[in-house]
């Protein structure tokens, strides 16, 4: 008898931060629907065939919060594998604090802003605990998160720091 083997594909997907002019305060959505629904979280999700990662980040944005958002700054790439599942997201993570129009709530975020000292920790994805001072700290850097089927408990994770956008472009999934 032959086993089959599972082939592991990637899918794509952004993730913007917008924050206030002094990085004080960040606009995160509630999920209404799908994929992570009921937690806190960036703006983002697929990109779409014939779209670049940044254009797709800025449609996202639009789509979920009706803001228009320039000069996006990318500052990490991030896989999440979940067990059980051959499927790996890639999450290319973007900041901005040039932003116009204000927050709307959509079909599928309810955004809120809050204090960065205060964020809903309890009600966002697990691993933003571990990767949030990164980012706050200006960091660049990879990660890939290795979840339990329940898509809450962390089995394990790996980061690297990177000192410059070719670097964090060059970044592989690390198995």
């Amino acid at each position: 008898m032959v086993e089959a083997i599972q082939q592991e594909t990637h899918k794509l997907y952004t993730l913007i931060y917008v924050f206030n002019n002094d990085n004080t305060k960040v606009l995160l959505g509630l999920k209404k629907r799908g994929f992570g629904m009921g937690r806190w979280n960036g703006f983002g999700g697929k990109v779409e065939s014939g779209e670049s990662i940044y254009d797709g980040a800025i449609r996202e944005l639009k789509e979920e919060s009706n803001l228009d958002a320039k000069n996006l700054e990318k500052k990490a790439i991030m896989y999440f594998k979940f067990e059980d599942n051959p499927i790996i997201i890639d999450v290319h993570l973007y900041t901005t604090s040039n932003i116009s129009g204000d927050p709307v709530e959509s079909e599928e975020m309810l955004p809120r802003w809050y204090d960065v000292p205060d964020l809903p920790y309890g009600f966002m994805w697990p691993d933003n605990k571990i990767w949030h001072p990164w980012l706050f700290e200006g960091k660049l850097f990879t990660a890939t998160f290795y979840f339990k089927a329940d898509q809450t408990t962390i089995t394990g994770y790996k980061h690297s720091f990177v000192s410059s956008l070719k670097e964090l472009e060059a970044a592989k999934f690390d198995s």
